[in-house]
């Protein structure tokens, strides 16, 4: 007899023996530990074999259990398939959970500060170990959610999955549209580079426009009249805590009002006006032991597959170069997801097509189960509310395509070819013009007119004529003085061009060749174009690079220039005349200048 105050291990061997023990203990356990099940009933379940017990125990963990209680015990089994649902439900789930880990991962190594974001960003790449495959994960899996999410919405509406009883389901799935899409824009500032800041400053100013506390909101947001460290910080609390807890939240009603209901059937499957979710016939129950969990873990392993297959091989979140409030880069937009307010913007007033525009948009989603209440969900009633899904697709798609950066925004043809000699790192690459070696950055002016080859001139000859030209319009006197104010010596001053050095500078050759190419595929808005890459000692260590591009004036009316009869641009004449008589075209010449570092990474 056992000395202790209940039944042993060892009483239980004495009396039935110790395999015997060994076994009713862990059955036991896994009983526990499943809410009901044992080891017999894992067996048959996952041999797909009919229970052998009743009532059935595979039911009771939905009732009994923790991990369960909000899952269904079994399923009609029209709605097991990929038709109606897509799985985009259960893929939005999966993004919920799948962010938040990965977020969390993130965040032991991130500091929301503008003086150490960007190096907590190069230090996740290059010091984590995974922390680029976890930052490119994280990255990747928040464009998806907020593409699954929409795509979700839309499958409900066509579906026509919002109609009685289902209202307030339809209205929290709307809340979580939302709430994606800002957490998402949330975390686009975090890495603290030029595409995150210019993106999220675009996006916030939108909130200038509401009347009355348009500046307010958007002094709100910025915690100061530019985003800073105050910015940084209320989004990054926004989007590691304030929007999750709301998503959460939202999440949990959401989720709760789907397994009241149950998942609507296919629209031909019911009649009409009726919903019989919540009354499975016998013969059509699929039980979620073992069907249903293990088509989700089989879901659950092939998505977390493809994420991390794209994120080895095809996908790396971009990380451009450092932020700078001071530095605008061309083509800025907004994130994809909101491409289409942007577009929109391009319309009109600020504040219809920024503000109320959307606001109209989402109230218009909110109230579609009450202005649709048709009893029918068959295809073939509700023509007229697919047409509507329809349209709301394309026109979203027209607008974030207007949203785009080249959509209606015009771009002078010089400030275009020298910002894409000198762009900064961006998706992995660099403008050509940053990848001179510096030692092959000899000090001079260089002009791309060497490249043109005439019959009777000599590349000196053209030279020496564009010297001629420069030193008669005082073409560069602007640039010479912001140099000598920059306390440039005189000796230094690039007063005359000279032939580009091939031999000792091949790269530099190589980017003047480029320089020119670009030039001359604009021969109408650039006629008689030349280009001039001036180099000179800025201090030790450090060279100036200033890109010039000198071009006869065309006449522009409406954003296009204007042709002759003979398909030639119009060019503006000043009152000069040259010694013939014939009027002078207006010179026009634009320059931009970069500083490169004897240790900068662009070149070997």
């Amino acid at each position: 007899m056992t000395i202790l105050p209940f039944p042993s291990f060892l009483d239980d061997v004495k009396e039935k023996g110790f395999k015997k023990a060994v076994f009713e203990g862990i059955d036991d356990s896994v009983e526990r530990l499943t809410a009901g099940l044992n080891v017999q009933d894992l067996r048959e379940a996952f041999r797909g074999e009919t229970a052998s017990r009743r009532p059935n125990p595979r039911l009771t963990p939905h009732a009994d259990g923790f991990w369960l209680h909000m899952r269904p015990s079994y399923f009609n089994r029209d709605v097991t398939g990929m038709y109606p649902t897509f799985r985009l439900g259960w893929l939005s789930s999966y993004f919920v959970f799948f962010e938040t880990i990965t977020g969390i991962l993130l965040m032991l190594w991130y500091t929301p500060s503008p003086e150490i974001a960007y190096g907590d960003m190069l230090t996740i790449l290059s010091n984590v170990p995974l922390g680029q495959l976890m930052r490119d994960m994280h990255r990747l899996g928040a464009e998806f959610m907020v593409a699954v999410v929409a795509m979700h919405m839309m499958r409900t509406w066509i579906t026509g999955s919002y109609k009685k009883p289902r209202q307030f389901t339809w209205f929290t799935g709307l809340l979580l549209l939302v709430i994606t899409g800002f957490l998402s824009f949330s975390g686009y500032l975090l890495p603290w580079d030029q595409l995150s800041l210019w993106a999220v400053t675009i996006g916030a100013s939108m909130a200038e426009a509401t009347p009355v506390v348009g500046d307010q909101v958007n002094l709100l947001l910025r915690g100061a009249p530019e985003l800073g460290a105050n910015g940084l910080l209320r989004f990054y609390l926004l989007h590691v805590l304030a929007l999750p807890a709301l998503l959460f939240v939202f999440y949990g009603v959401h989720y709760y009002k789907v397994v009241i209901h149950g998942h609507s059937l296919p629209p031909q499957k019911e009649n009409i006006g009726e919903d019989t979710a919540k009354r499975v016939p016998l013969d059509k129950r699929v039980y979620f032991i073992p069907d249903m969990l293990t088509y989700e873990m089989m879901w659950l392993g092939a998505t977390t597959f493809i994420i991390t297959v794209l994120c080895i091989w095809f996908y790396h979140a971009p990380l451009e170069n450092h932020a700078d409030p001071q530095v605008t880069p061309l083509g800025t937009t907004a994130p994809w997801y909101f491409l289409w307010i942007q577009g929109a913007l391009k319309l009109g007033d600020k504040f219809f097509w920024g503000v109320a525009f959307p606001t109209i948009a989402l109230g218009g989603l909110a109230l579609l189960p009450y202005l649709d209440v048709t009893p029918s969900r068959r295809y073939a009633h509700r023509r007229f509310m697919l047409t509507i899904a329809s349209l709301l697709i394309s026109v979203t798609t027209i607008l974030s395509y207007m949203g785009l950066a080249k959509f209606a925004v015009q771009t002078s043809a010089e400030t275009e070819i020298v910002h894409e000699l000198t762009f900064e790192p961006a998706h992995s690459k660099v403008g050509v013009g940053r990848t001179i070696p510096f030692d092959q950055m000899i000090v001079g002016a260089y002009s791309t007119a060497q490249m043109h080859h005439h019959d009777d001139m000599s590349p000196n000859d053209i030279i020496a004529e564009i010297n001629a030209e420069a030193l008669v319009n005082g073409q560069f006197e602007q640039m010479i003085q912001e140099l000598k104010d920059q306390h440039v010596g005189a000796n230094q001053l690039p007063l005359r061009f000279r032939a580009i050095p091939a031999a000792e500078a091949p790269t530099l050759m190589r980017v003047m060749e480029a320089f020119a190419h670009h030039l001359d595929a604009e021969p109408k808005e650039l006629p008689n174009v030349w280009g001039a890459l001036v180099i000179t000692d800025n201090q030790a260590g450090l060279k100036r690079l200033d890109w010039v591009v000198s071009w006869d004036s065309v006449l522009i009316e409406g954003g296009e220039v204007q042709l002759d009869d003979n398909g030639d641009p119009i060019l503006v004449y000043s009152d000069q005349v040259d010694a013939e008589g014939n009027p002078i075209p207006v010179r026009r010449i634009y320059s931009d200048h970069l500083f490169i570092h004897q240790a900068s990474a662009y070149f070997d």
